[in-house]
């Protein structure tokens, strides 16, 4: 999500924008995710949207919270997509109190840095004054600091009672589709929301095998 100023061409306010690492998106996007954004990441367990917190990761000073897996196995398979992360910290949520724990890495966020939370469930799960506590004060940190968050949400058949307050929250809501068509995988990202932004009317298809790229055969962007 490396960092750009976005002009105008009647001279107004610059605007600060992280790439995502998707040409395709980012043009779409005029830029790529404003700063101080808060970005949902909705995905399905078996797809290869952890390609997308690669792309992010790279590109800006990170500190990513894990809600399942360990710190070690986290980093290994980031580095095996992407080579050397010279600005990754990598921490396991406590599972006794993740949203405490949360809390305290939001805190100190520095200077247009990016945190990741994957996935998010674990705080979703939570009591809801806490949830609702914790998107509140990282929202507001994410404006002091010019940052981003990106929430990595599963898709299932359970999913966590909070998560409408995961999504209604969100400034950007990215929405990976995977199906399996006569004998091949489509993926198209639905953007449906990006507040003070333009959402996209049609969604993006795109080929996730070891990087991203854009599916031609079906979408000309």
């Amino acid at each position: 999500m490396g960092s750009e100023s976005v002009g105008t061409s009647r001279g107004e306010t610059v605007t600060q924008r992280f790439e995502t690492g998707v040409r395709a998106l980012d043009r779409k996007l005029n830029g790529g995710i404003p700063t101080g954004s808060l970005v949902t990441l909705l995905a399905e367990p078996a797809s290869q949207a952890e390609l997308f917190l690669s792309e992010f990761v790279a590109r800006q000073e990170t500190v990513y919270l894990s809600g399942e897996q360990a710190p070690t196995t986290v980093t290994s398979a980031l580095r095996s997509q992407r080579g050397s992360y010279d600005d990754l910290a990598v921490s396991q949520l406590d599972r006794e109190a993740p949203v405490s724990d949360a809390l305290a890495h939001v805190e100190g966020l520095t200077e247009g840095s990016l945190l990741v939370v994957d996935p998010v469930e674990p705080l979703e799960r939570a009591n809801k004054g806490e949830f609702r506590a914790f998107l509140e004060t990282l929202q507001a940190r994410l404006t002091q600091t010019d940052s981003a968050a990106v929430l990595y949400a599963l898709k299932h058949d359970r999913t966590p009672s909070q998560r409408h307050r995961t999504e209604y929250t969100s400034d950007v809501v990215l929405d990976l589709e995977t199906k399996r068509r006569d004998d091949a995988i489509e993926n198209r990202l639905f953007i449906p929301k990006f507040r003070g932004g333009r959402a996209l009317t049609e969604p993006i298809c795109l080929d996730l095998t070891d990087r991203i790229s854009v599916d031609t055969t079906r979408d000309i962007a």
